[in-house]
């Protein structure tokens, strides 16, 4: 069975984050899920490279699967997205090797946090940034940010109960970009 490479972008809004859940919420995986069946005729697993929470977005997160189709990667790309709803779309289709899982072939990921720090809340913005309308103090933050690179136990931000192998992670860059209202 051929297996893919999926690069996908979605406003996670609207969404219970990455991953299937029991109680039905709508996920992004299950939305491919479901795009999948609907092509393809069977129920097909879709690996992340990571899992996002409720309401994260992404852009570039990668998936893989192995789905049964004759369609070339971009006309299955047209086809996914024919079938997916608007705020999750798949950039780029292509075919991986056997060995490719998203997961366990990720190198690195890139996050980004946005703080829309203006005395005015942006209803432009609302959706992808934080509103603090106070008045940042710049060193300060640049400082504790600071002490965020390197590598670190991040246990304490974990959901209770996570079964993860390990909560250390590696911060290799982390950039204080500014904007203000």
């Amino acid at each position: 069975m051929p297996n893919f490479k999926l690069v996908l972008e979605y406003d996670g809004s609207d969404f219970a984050g990455w991953q299937l859940q029991a109680q039905g919420q709508r996920t992004v995986q299950g939305c491919l899920v479901a795009a999948l069946e609907r092509i393809c005729g069977d129920r097909s697993r879709v690996t992340g490279s990571g899992r996002t929470d409720a309401g994260v977005h992404a852009e570039g997160q990668v998936a893989s699967v192995r789905c049964e189709t004759r369609l070339a990667p971009d006309a299955l790309r047209r086809a996914i997205n024919g079938n997916l709803p608007r705020d999750v779309v798949v950039l780029r289709v292509e075919a991986a090797p056997d060995h490719f899982d998203a997961r366990r072939h990720a190198c690195s990921k890139l996050y980004r946090y946005r703080i829309w720090n203006g005395r005015e809340r942006s209803p432009l913005r609302a959706r992808s940034c934080f509103h603090v309308p106070t008045r940042l103090a710049g060193e300060a933050v640049a400082k504790a940010a600071g002490e965020l690179t390197g590598t670190h136990d991040f246990a304490s931000f974990q959901a209770a109960g996570s079964v993860v192998e390990s909560s250390v992670r590696t911060i290799y860059r982390l950039e204080l970009l500014g904007e203000a209202g």
